[in-house]
């Protein structure tokens, strides 16, 4: 018998939910009938069903705009799903991110979070219970210099900003966790690994083999899969985990080779 996460009628925001591991975790939630209202850049011609917010989320504005959806759509939230977060800073190490790239990547991978708890908290804790996921990273553990320093460090104050809120409000019935990533086989990193295949003149798996060794290695021997990382975030999110707050959950195939 599978097991009833009992999700289902749960008002739930998906940021960033068109792509990717955002797509796996609106799909997975819909299953499992819960009213799911994500956001997104531009809303998909290609999703009946599903309700999207446009929004910049690294704009005060934008997060404005999915606070007043939040009300007007969902009538308020029990769940907040936070995935969004990337990167476009340039490789070249420290002397290549300037001020541009630094304010570019906590707007990005922060802020909105931030943002969106500040708006949306005070409600969950007037009805006295409220789950809150953010999506962190590994990277804030294990930085990649060469390319990611802005994007890690991003990540790493999401993470504690995350388990600083997660002892305030546990105690008044909202429940705050982490889950971070390692490589996830989204179509970004499909096309990364396509690109340094070619050139090095190697096929897709010699592509991914390129990535995996950049990373230190992944003894699972591949990177997870969107909802195998949307599976858990659901479980979290589930009165299955009500014991659960304040911890980060690693999903990285055994790459951060300590505990």
């Amino acid at each position: 018998m599978a097991m009833d996460l009992e999700l289902k009628g749960k008002r739930v925001l998906i940021t960033a939910g068109t792509k990717g591991l955002g797509r796996a975790v609106v799909d997975l939630f819909t299953e499992l009938g819960a009213q799911v209202l994500a956001t997104a850049r531009h809303v998909p011609a290609d999703r009946p069903g599903v309700m999207f917010i446009a929004a910049d989320l690294t704009t005060v504005h934008g997060c404005d705009e999915v606070v007043h959806a939040v009300a007007s759509k969902l009538g308020g939230v029990d769940i907040i799903v936070h995935v969004l977060g990337g990167s476009s800073a340039p490789g070249g190490g420290f002397a290549a991110l300037g001020e541009d790239e630094w304010q570019q990547e906590l707007a990005l991978n922060l802020l909105p979070a931030v943002r969106l708890d500040r708006a949306l908290l005070p409600a969950m804790l007037a009805q006295g219970q409220g789950v809150i996921v953010h999506v962190t990273s590994i990277q804030r553990a294990l930085p990649l210099p060469e390319a990611t320093t802005a994007y890690a460090a991003a990540k790493a104050a999401l993470s504690t900003y995350s388990k600083s809120l997660s002892k305030e409000v546990a105690s008044k019935g909202v429940r705050v966790v982490r889950v971070a990533p390692g490589w996830i086989e989204t179509e970004a990193s499909v096309a990364l690994a396509e690109r340094l295949a070619k050139e090095a003149g190697t096929d897709y798996e010699g592509g991914k083999r390129i990535i995996m060794e950049s990373l230190g290695g992944i003894p699972l021997g591949r990177p997870a899969k969107p909802m195998e990382v949307a599976n858990l975030i659901a479980f979290l999110a589930s009165s299955r985990a009500a014991a659960i707050t304040g911890t980060e959950h690693v999903v990285d195939g055994g790459t951060i080779p300590t505990a």
